[in-house]
């Protein structure tokens, strides 16, 4: 099951406010990724945030479509509640309005996977 890591620059010496922020955080509606016909694609298996210094990662633990979670994660309220409180935090900003908008950073911010182990591919 795959791993994706998604990068924000932040602010350097916010870590405490950045961590509150997450504390408070709406989780999803459900953990089923759906496609534009509404037909299951895929599931968050789970997330989870990382910060040290100038940098923020979020990684997400999910099955199937991998475009399904950007389209998951634009129409949830507790996302965007997020993005509102982290928007001081924040080097650059960035549009989440619209699922279009929030799709191309989701995009664009996305780390480059170089490796991905788990028991499953484990030699027997």
């Amino acid at each position: 099951m795959p791993y994706a890591a998604i990068t924000y620059r932040v602010k350097p010496g916010n870590e405490d406010a950045i961590a509150e922020i997450f504390a408070d955080f709406q989780r999803v509606d459900t953990p089923d990724l759906l496609d534009e016909n509404g037909q299951v694609v895929g599931r968050l298996l789970g997330t989870g945030v990382f910060v040290k210094d100038d940098v923020m990662v979020r990684v997400i633990h999910y099955e199937g479509d991998f475009v399904a979670i950007a389209r998951k994660m634009a129409t949830q309220p507790g996302v965007h509640q997020i993005e509102e409180r982290l928007a001081p935090y924040l080097v650059e900003q960035r549009d989440t309005s619209t699922p279009e908008a929030f799709g191309a950073y989701f995009r664009n911010a996305l780390m480059r996977s170089v490796s991905q182990l788990s028991v499953e591919t484990h030699p027997a």
